[in-house]
């Protein structure tokens, strides 16, 4: 039995082929630096408010625990939900939802997503 070396040219492909993931990883992964100032939609789900308290006022003073006043708290306040949910909408940065999740009371942070109906020639009426 004869044990040949793999050949320069399969190494080199081999060697190619990892450096092309390691660029296209690197090129996919977050960017922390620039992300960690960038603020973006949220979606606070809250406890509901006390009987006495109206449900914007309880999601004002909430957001203005982190954000350090009222007025900014009504600044980065979008939508207050309080039919079907208690919670509110907001623009916060990375910083901002990582302070708020922490709070008695708020029960989750997630970022807002837009999602697109389908269309098209199967569309049901």
């Amino acid at each position: 039995m004869v044990n040949k070396a793999p050949s320069a040219s399969l190494f080199s492909s081999i060697l190619l082929l990892i450096l092309a993931f390691l660029f296209v990883m690197a090129d996919s992964a977050p960017k922390s630096v620039a992300s960690s100032s960038e603020s973006a939609v949220h979606i606070v789900y809250t406890e509901r408010p006390l009987e006495n308290e109206e449900p914007e006022a309880y999601h004002i003073r909430t957001l203005a625990s982190v954000l350090g006043s009222e007025e900014a708290a009504k600044g980065a306040l979008i939508y207050s939900y309080k039919t079907a949910a208690s919670g509110f909408s907001a623009k916060l940065t990375p910083q901002q939802v990582e302070e708020l999740s922490k709070l008695p009371g708020v029960l989750q942070v997630v970022p807002s997503r837009t999602l697109q109906l389908h269309s098209g020639p199967g569309k049901l009426h």
